[in-house]
């Protein structure tokens, strides 16, 4: 759940009072910068997705490339990052590499925070299914469950795999900010579990965008969502 700032208010002057403070967050949290990756080779349905461990693996479009270049030479810019992890899926491993050319740090994989798997609509199936307005598709929008295409991954496998690789790499860095290049699926059920939403509230993410959770123990904070700042200039 996001819970309020912490009381860490200065002593006030008789005349001033208390004044508000910004956010710090709790000693021994880390801060989990959350990057989509960068956009995907184009789907064609009779040129699926070559597939890795069952999911769909395509590389990066050229625009999905300068995106990598940008978000990457932001956060070398102003974030102190102490590590980078990627996924089992190559568009992570892509979008990571500028980022990790400009820092010497080698991408570290979660495999755990790979995409939901998505069954019979793997390999570039969803985005066929979504363009021609697929009956079932419109259901699984109005649900708001992936869970629901036949073979998915169930939602509480997927969201229970999420939360061990995130306690993972929370574990490994306390009073840290580390970078997780992920899935659109991924950002939008952890953002979910750590604000006590449920379905869709924070799917669609854009590409190479940026968002951020601080994690102490149980205790998860959305701090940032879909910050793209980085791809309008």
């Amino acid at each position: 759940m996001t819970e309020p700032e912490p009381m860490n208010t200065p002593e006030p002057t008789p005349a001033e009072g208390f004044r508000q403070s910004r956010f710090v967050a709790a000693p021994g949290a880390t801060r989990v910068l959350l990057v989509r990756h960068g956009e995907s080779a184009p789907a064609h349905p009779d040129r699926p997705f070559p597939l890795a461990g069952g999911h769909g693996d395509p590389e990066l479009h050229p625009d999905g490339v300068l995106q990598a270049q940008a978000v990457g030479a932001r956060l070398a810019a102003v974030e102190p990052i102490a590590a980078i992890y990627v996924t089992t899926l190559r568009r992570t491993h892509q979008t990571a590499a500028p980022l990790a050319g400009l820092l010497g740090i080698e991408p570290v994989i979660e495999a755990d925070l790979r995409e939901v798997h998505l069954g019979d609509w793997e390999g570039g199936e969803l985005r066929t299914r979504s363009a021609a307005g697929d009956p079932l598709f419109l259901q699984v929008l109005e649900q708001q469950r992936w869970d629901m295409i036949p073979g998915a991954e169930p939602l509480s496998d997927f969201d229970a795999r999420l939360q061990a690789g995130l306690g993972r790499i929370v574990a490994a860095h306390p009073d840290q900010t580390v970078v997780a290049v992920v899935h659109g699926g991924v950002i939008g059920q952890l953002l979910a579990h750590a604000t006590g939403t449920v379905g869709f509230a924070f799917v669609g993410a854009d590409n190479a965008s940026v968002s951020e959770l601080v994690v102490q123990g149980g205790r998860q904070v959305l701090r940032r969502f879909n910050d793209t700042a980085h791809l309008n200039g």
